[in-house]
């Protein structure tokens, strides 16, 4: 068996992220292997302030937010029960979202450089064994946020996903980690087989 992967989601609001993260977690538990799931925002003090600023409850400025994210991202992968504790147990890491959302998102608000040299650079910000990012049309995702029944988030209008989706995939081509577009239209099944046709690419 191949040693524990580290594999982050990422996609625009609204891509199914949830739930191909979940089906990709039985489909590795149903291989024999360890799995968990962690998420960023995360559950930390610095998580909390990132929440409450994305739901516009706090308001913070790009710069903020972007700085905010990469600390998150740090204690992310450094504390006791974070990725770097997980890997070294022999137990794969699924991440929904990490720093190509920092990239895209706050990328495309403030410098683009900045952004990226304090999370690629980063050395307490390890760097995924894969990134799948799930791709879908901003009016699907919207549609589909539509459905929840749920307060949108301040990212969650068409003309800013849009941007953010653009962004990400001129990201994927500079930074040159192994990335799978998988196209996230369609049923959560087959949706979920072309993520597993990817993540066994990493595993053999």
């Amino acid at each position: 068996m191949s040693k524990a992967k580290l594999i982050v989601f990422e996609g625009i609001d609204g891509c199914g992220k949830s739930t191909q993260i979940a089906r990709l977690a039985e489909s590795l538990a149903a291989m024999g292997r360890s799995v968990r799931v962690s998420t960023e925002p995360t559950e930390t003090a610095t998580g909390k302030m990132l929440r409450e600023a994305l739901s516009g409850k706090v308001k913070r400025t790009p710069c903020e937010m972007a700085a905010l994210f990469t600390l998150d991202r740090i204690v992310h992968n450094k504390c006791s029960d974070g990725i770097e504790k997980t890997l070294e147990n022999g137990t794969d890491m699924l991440s929904d979202r990490y720093y190509y959302s920092s990239l895209a998102y706050q990328g495309s608000l403030c410098d683009y450089d900045w952004v990226r040299d304090m999370n690629v650079n980063c050395p307490d910000i390890r760097r995924p064994d894969l990134c799948i990012f799930l791709d879908i049309p901003p009016k699907e995702a919207l549609e589909r946020i539509g459905k929840r029944g749920e307060a949108k988030e301040i990212y969650e209008k068409e003309e800013t996903l849009t941007l953010f989706r653009a962004t990400f995939l001129r990201v994927f081509e500079t930074l040159g980690d192994r990335v799978a577009i998988v196209d996230a239209s369609g049923t959560p099944d087959a949706v979920a087989a072309r993520v597993l046709a990817a993540v066994r690419e990493i595993l053999d």
